[in-house]
């Protein structure tokens, strides 16, 4: 239970105190009406004694009477019989009661924390200890040095107290029976001894006569105390004194009291102040009388007191059909639960404002206007409270002692019989018993009714009177005598009130010699309940016992008691009760919490149903704190909901829409219809909050914005194709984001800025963000363009299972004007412009600013999430932020709306227009040590874009732009840029990601081909001279610059006439692809850039992205290798003295037949190089074309050449030299756009690769520190060696395949490049997929270099050496044994150093080639020479070789060593491994 304010002692004694009744003569009445009270009301505060009494108990032992109370009240006369339960007037008191006893509005909060739970009690609380102590004293020391915290309730004890003292007298006990009669005369009567005898004589008449049931008298020999009333400013004081004595003569002085009142005069005293002791116990008086007038109860149940809202409200049928009101109403959708009420909420609120009309005034209910004891002095204060002492210790305890006394003595005499003797002859002889009343009560009920005389209930008179004067031992004995005779009896009412004191006596003992039985007051409860069928009683009996049990620390027992004790008979009741039961849960040493709250929201319902909505909402929200967030979502939401009604109704409307927008945005588990009526139900609980102010919008909790997604889109959407023409596809919203992809378009944008920047990318350059997202940087305001349109993308999500209709929907902004200057009289806030105003109240838009879109419907279905792209066009330059989302919600109806009037205005009503605020979290900082140990974000910009003056905007078209390429397939297509803004545009430059995929072609040698691409069908893209075909065809040569065709970066310039494009103008320029090298899927990046012909702009250029998808399928396979010609020097013609190197090309058709290519023909092979050339074709002969069909191989052989010196160095330049060899009747000029860029763009991007190869693995090496000069020495050998294999020459192969396709024959053409860089290793078109990554060695200590071995394959090719000799020859070896022929060794230097040779002849062949082919020979003569080569030298030497006989013989055998000169190794050159040279020796 909660806390009380009383001990449970002072609870108990309170509880029952001696009851003394009032006769006042009319004269005295009038007399203390003056202080507009009754007698009875005027010793009312003076009631509880401040000195102890004493009394003799029959053994004659003093007993002390502390803290005593004593009840005075008028004798009511009332026919009515005790009855069973409360009459409607008491119980409409209690309610009154209750309800009148509210928490304080803005009360302090105070904390308790229970278990994991801190629950905060807007209620009074005081801090608590357990258990309470038998003394009041000891407790409150305890309390005030506890730090525990406990709520209280003070409606409850309210509510007990009332219910206490409005108690029906009952037979079956005595404790509110009256003791004694005070009889009041004035002293102004006549004769004052007259009036007593009177007022005596008609106590008498009520007691005795019969007539009268109430009230009931505790003992015949009524105690009568007389009193006379002298009023000081009216009679005179001698006779009162002289009337007094005559009394005290007639009475004896302890039997009379002369009281003086009404000292004060007006005129002396007028400013004093008195205190008014009277008005706390008036309003409850006032409630009390109206038990006895039946009349008044209409009023009563009409009554609000203090603006709360009375018990009659819950009945709003009958108030609304009293009060005129029409209540057909049971078509709307907000029907309220309890069953008495056909109404809604609606109805509610205009039953308040007609409750309200015919509240009473709060003064009438407090008993009149004016002040009480107006006449009193604080002197005539204390008179009274003499008065009510002289009266109790000098009148009231000797009576009750005396009677103690008597009862005893007769119950003593009778014990003497012998108990069970006198117990059997009561049973024979009937000991005067009859069953009173036998046809209205039945014995089956509560057993006997005994007479008054009864020897039973004179013992419990003893034990009643014992325990009004504290003597609760003797007490406790007579109730435990009493239980046993009322048990043997079969008496139940009396047994049950018998255990029910016993009890409590025992409880109150002092020193405590037994233990409290609770299952006496168990069986009290079950026996008035089950058996009496007494709820008063019973709940009485619950009420002492739980307070018992909780000073015990049982709070357990105490919960399960009260409990017990709900029933349906009383609500209000009940629900006091289950409120208290859910207090003990808390208190219990662990504590219960959700055992609380479960029992509050029971209290919380039985609240509602009694009427009391204020302690219901109360409850709800109490136990609202132990559910929330703990995932008892249908829990949160019946609570919630409860929550919102009662606070609708109490005209707490901002708390009705917080509760209902708590059920609406947790995700919920209810069922889709429940979440329908919820969401109607706040609809109209909001429609009502804002009524007609619509100036700032509310904020609504549906639906849910997933603010961080939000992503936001700067300019127009791309035009799609029209017709042939195929848009670039730019940015767009349905593009999901990809951070490698940005990252790749950043490094583009980049290269195009440094290219503007004369190749330095300025410091606060940013890249282009077209679309901003959750995933781009938003540190800085994004920069917009007047003119061009914003589009917000916001991400609604529906929580609920019911469809949404939203309309109206648009964008809040405000806007801040560029260059507003502040005027003195205008605030920042007022120069700031802002929609929300009209969007409010559905005016005009503020279209000279911002043109604001507005979708009229957007539909979501249930648990949808939907994406909507809201848009703003700006017209003027300045800062605008895009605040949130404005839109009307309802309630999508599933079903057809009746066409009715009534149905469309419901509908109406259930439209709300709010807004939703777009907050985004920026990221999380994590730079410094402050952002480290903190959460901080940073700022995220995306909504509030910088509007900037106009900028131009181009498109980009692509005409006949393919989608699938063969491998090197050369494709004509045409673009198109066109400025579609007002600014002209200017520095038009294109980067991609694959350089050589495409070219525009270079000024100098573009060809002219037909601009328009109707006519250019069937027309070559390459430049073309028609040539006849001759047998031993020379290549036909041209010298060009490779400046005419590269560029220093990746960055084109696109070369457009006049290189600036007016507004509104469109050119057209031809583009020539090439398909990618190698098969599959390629994705090409192009990103367009631009700049205004206008500078200072904010935004310095604009960029506009491109992607496309080329499939490239198989074409040619090209392999290509050069060997040095073995033909000597002098025997070749063509080149002289220089040596030529035959090229091997092999070509193979790798096409797959899906392509639907029928044959490929090899055009033209052309070779480029700066040092080499293609002389001669060896290879195809004459005129055989050059065809291959699936699969098939073709092998080509060519002559190179070196170049003409001067021609290599002429210039400072690079110059390429292009030869062409065309295998057909048309030569293809390859120098000319597009082959020639083509190859450029190939070589360039072969070298760069190389380049970035070559670098990573410089860079991983490591490097030598000690050995420097072997490091040297060892380059000068490979450059020697590089330089003697280097070729360089690269290989262009042209080809055209045949196509069917449609039934229509197409050609195509294409090119492959192959760069063969050394001499004698294999070159491809086609490059290896993955090239295996080499492992370095991580080194982390300097090593000594070893020394430079070169290997043999390499330094070998310094030197080529040739051995000519006649092929056969004839000796007579009859006539000569010895046969020596001359054979001439020619030695070529290929290196550019000197090189130093030995020849050794002495070398005999092991091979077994050699062995076979011939037996020995010798050479004779010198058999070893050294030698010295310079740069480029030929040198014959002239050997002999000597045979003995007849045969053939491999002359391959000399050994050739060569070096560097001045380097340390020799080593062999590779001619030992040549091909055999094959001698006959004939016999002549």
């Amino acid at each position: 239970m909660a806390q009380c304010v009383q001990s449970v002692t002072e609870f108990i004694q309170d509880s029952f105190v001696p009851m003394v009744a009032v006769l006042c003569s009319e004269e005295a009445d009038r007399v203390t009406r003056k202080n507009n009270l009754s007698f009875s009301e005027l010793l009312r505060p003076f009631c509880r004694l401040t000195s102890e009494g004493h009394i003799r108990d029959p053994n004659n032992q003093v007993q002390v009477v502390k803290n005593l109370r004593i009840c005075v009240n008028n004798v009511v006369t009332s026919p009515n019989p005790a009855s069973a339960a409360l009459s409607p007037a008491q119980c409409r008191l209690l309610n009154e009661v209750v309800l009148s006893c509210q928490p304080q509005e803005g009360a302090v909060t105070n904390v308790i924390t229970a278990g994991d739970y801190d629950l905060n009690f807007t209620d009074h609380s005081l801090k608590a200890s357990l258990p309470w102590y038998s003394t009041w004293r000891e407790t409150l020391l305890e309390v005030s040095t506890s730090k525990r915290y406990t709520a209280t309730t003070p409606w409850f004890e309210t509510y007990r107290e009332n219910f206490l003292q409005s108690m029906p007298a009952s037979d079956h006990e005595f404790l509110n029976h009256y003791l004694a009669c005070l009889l009041v005369v004035s002293s102004t009567e006549a004769v004052p001894v007259e009036q007593f005898l009177k007022l005596s004589q008609e106590q008498h008449r009520i007691q005795h006569s019969g007539e009268y049931t109430n009230p009931k008298w505790f003992i015949p020999n009524t105690l009568k105390y007389y009193v006379l009333l002298h009023d000081m400013s009216e009679g005179e004081e001698q006779r009162a004194d002289t009337v007094y004595e005559d009394m005290k003569q007639r009475y004896g002085s302890q039997g009379c009291y002369l009281l003086k009142i009404n000292t004060r005069t007006f005129s002396a005293e007028e400013d004093e102040q008195i205190p008014d002791p009277w008005s706390q116990y008036l309003h409850r008086n006032n409630l009390h009388n109206q038990e006895t007038l039946e009349d008044v109860a209409p009023a009563v149940n009409n009554a609000t007191v203090e603006n709360n809202i009375s018990a009659a409200e819950v009945d709003c049928h009958h108030s609304t059909e009293r009060d005129g009101v029409s209540n057909n109403l049971e078509s709307h959708p907000l029907q309220l639960d309890t069953p008495s009420s056909s109404g809604s909420l609606h109805t509610l609120s205009a039953v308040n404002t007609d409750l309200k009309k015919c509240a009473r005034d709060p003064e009438s209910v407090a008993g009149g206007a004016g002040s009480h004891g107006a006449c009193l002095t604080l002197n005539d204060h204390d008179h009274i409270r003499q008065f009510i002492q002289e009266f109790t210790f000098r009148g009231l305890l000797p009576h009750i002692e005396k009677n103690i006394r008597q009862l005893n003595d007769q119950l003593v005499s009778r014990k003497g019989l012998s108990r069970s003797l006198f117990t059997a002859t009561k049973k024979w002889f009937g000991g005067g018993k009859v069953p009173e009343k036998s046809i209205s009560e039945p014995k089956s009920t509560c057993g006997l009714l005994y007479p008054p005389e009864a020897p039973e209930l004179q013992i419990r008179k003893m034990a009643d009177l014992c325990f009004l004067v504290q003597h609760y031992e003797l007490a406790y004995s007579c109730y435990h005598t009493a239980k046993k005779d009322f048990l043997s009896d079969q008496a139940m009412l009396y047994a049950a009130g018998a255990l029910e004191m016993a009890a409590v006596s025992a409880f109150l003992q002092a020193g405590a010699p037994r233990p409290y039985p609770a299952h006496y007051m168990d069986t009290a409860i079950q026996t008035y309940r089950d058996v009496c069928k007494n709820m008063v009683l019973a709940e009485r009996c619950a009420l002492l016992s739980a307070e018992i049990l909780k000073s015990q620390g049982k709070y357990s027992e105490a919960a399960t008691l009260l409990i017990k004790m709900t029933s349906e008979d009383s609500d209000l009741r009940s629900a006091l009760l289950l409120e208290q039961a859910a207090h003990c849960f808390i208190n219990m040493r662990n504590p219960m919490v959700r055992k609380f709250a479960f029992h509050m929201i029971l209290a919380g319902h039985r609240f509602s149903k009694a009427g009391q909505r204020r302690h219901a909402l109360r409850c709800y929200c109490q136990a609202m704190q132990v559910y929330k967030d703990r995932g008892w979502s249908l829990a949160e939401d019946h609570i919630n909901f409860t929550i919102g009604r009662q606070s609708f109704t109490l005209r707490q409307p901002e708390d009705a829409v917080t509760a209902f927008r708590q059920i609406l945005t947790n995700d919920s588990r209810q069922t889709a219809t429940q979440q329908g009526a919820f969401l109607r139900e706040y609809l109209y609980v909001y429609k009502s909050v804002i009524g007609g102010n619509e100036t700032s919008l509310p904020q609504l909790p549906l639906p849910c914005i997933h603010s961080s997604a939000t992503r936001v889109y700067f300019g127009h959407e791309r035009r799609l194709a029209e017709g042939e023409k195929q848009a670039a596809t730019h940015v767009s919203l349905d593009q999901e984001y990809d951070q490698d992809l940005a990252a790749m378009w950043c490094n583009l944008e980049e290269q195009l800025v440094a290219v503007a920047n004369r190749g330095v990318v300025p410091v606060n350059f940013q890249p282009t963000l077209c679309c901003l997202n959750s995933q781009t940087d938003n540190l800085r305001h994004p920069l917009a363009v007047v003119e061009e349109p914003i589009i917000v993308e916001v991400t609604f999500r529906n929580p609920l299972k019911v469809p949404l209709a939203l309309s109206n929907l648009s964008l809040l902004w405000r806007f801040t004007a560029d260059g507003a200057s502040p005027l003195k009289d205008k605030t920042p806030a007022e120069l700031t412009i802002t929609n929300e105003e009209t969007l409010a109240r559905g005016m005009t838009q503020k279209d000279d600013i911002v043109t604001t879109e507005v979708i009229q419907e957007f539909h979501m279905g249930p648990e949808e999430t939907k994406l909507a792209r809201l848009r703003l066009l700006p017209h003027r330059t300045g800062q605008l932020n895009i605040v949130g989302v404005v839109y009307n919600l309802a309630a999508a109806s599933s079903g057809e709306m009746a066409p009715s009037t009534e149905g469309q205005q419901t509908l109406d009503m259930m439209v709300v227009r709010g807004r939703q605020d777009l907050k985004i979290q920026g990221p999380r900082l994590n730079q410094t040590k402050e952002d480290k140990m903190l959460v901080r974000h940073g700022p995220d910009q995306r909504l509030d874009p910088i509007i900037t003056p106009p900028m131009p905007l181009m498109e980009v078209f692509f005409l006949q732009f393919p989608t699938a390429l063969l491998c090197g397939e050369i494709r004509k297509a045409y673009v198109e840029f066109c400025n579609v803004s007002g600014v002209a545009l200017c520095s038009l430059r294109v980067v991609s990601t694959h350089p050589d995929f495409f070219t525009f072609g270079s000024q100098a040698t573009t060809p002219v081909t037909p601009v328009s691409p109707t006519s250019a069908e069937n027309s070559s893209a390459y430049k073309t001279v028609a040539t006849p075909l001759q047998p031993g065809l020379v290549a036909s040569e041209m010298l060009v610059s490779a400046e005419d065709f590269s560029q220093p970066s990746g960055v084109m310039e696109i070369p457009i006439e006049g290189s600036i494009l007016q507004p509104g103008e469109s050119t057209q320029l031809p583009l020539w692809l090439r398909g990618p090298d190698q098969e599959g899927v390629h994705e090409i990046n192009f990103l367009f850039y631009y700049e205004s012909t206008e500078n200072g702009n904010k935004i310095c250029h604009r960029v506009l992205r491109h992607t496309v998808f080329i499939c490239a399928s198989r074409s040619l396979s090209v392999q290509a290798s050069a060997c040095r010609s073995s033909v000597p020097p002098h025997h070749s013609l063509d080149d002289k003295g220089t040596g030529g190197t035959l090229v091997f090309i092999d070509v193979e058709n790798i096409n797959t037949s899906d392509a639907g290519v029928r044959e490929f023909h090899i055009v033209q092979v052309s070779s480029s190089s700066q040092h080499w050339r293609l002389h001669k074709c060896i290879n195809p002969a004459k005129d055989k074309d050059c065809k291959l069909t699936s699969r098939e191989r073709a092998k080509l052989c060519f002559r190179a050449t070196r170049c003409k010196p001067h021609q290599a160095t002429s210039d400072a330049v690079e110059k390429y030299t292009f030869a062409d060899l065309n295998l057909g009747n048309e030569r293809i000029i390859s120098s000319s756009t597009p082959c020639g860029d083509f190859f450029f763009r190939g070589c360039r991007t072969a070298e760069s690769q190389q380049v970035d190869v070559a670098s990573s693995r410089t860079s991983s090496g490591s490097k030598n520190q000690s050995g420097v000069p072997t490091e040297d020495r060892a380059s000068d050998i490979s450059n020697i060696v590089k330089k003697c294999n280097e070729l360089d020459l690269n290989i262009i192969v042209i080809w055209k395949a045949y196509v069917v396709e449609d039934n229509k024959q197409l050609i195509l053409e294409g090119q492959l490049h192959v760069a063969l860089q050394t001499l004698g290793k294999e070159a491809s078109s086609l490059t290896l997929r993955e090239e295996a990554q080499e492992m370095v060695l991580l080194k982390f200590k300097s090593e000594l270099a070893p020394p430079a071995i070169l290997p043999s394959a390499e330094l070998s090719q310094l030197i080529k050496t040739n051995l000519h000799y006649p092929e056969t020859y004839t000796h007579p070896f009859v006539q000569d044994s010895l046969c020596v022929v001359p054979v001439t060794l020619t030695l070529s230097n290929c290196s550019s150093a000197q090189v130093d040779v030995i020849i050794d002849l002495r070398h005999k062949s092991t091979s077994p080639e050699s062995l076979e082919v011939h037996s020995s020979f010798t050479w004779v003569g010198q058999s070893q020479y050294k030698l010295q080569l310079k740069p480029q030298e030929v040198l014959c030497l002239t050997l002999r070789a000597c045979f003995l006989q007849a045969g053939v013989y491999n002359l391959n055998t000399p050994r050739v060593f060569a070096k560097p000169a001045e380097q340390g190794a020799m080593c062999e050159t590779s001619q030992q491994t040549a091909s055999p040279a094959l001698i006959i020796i004939n016999n002549a």
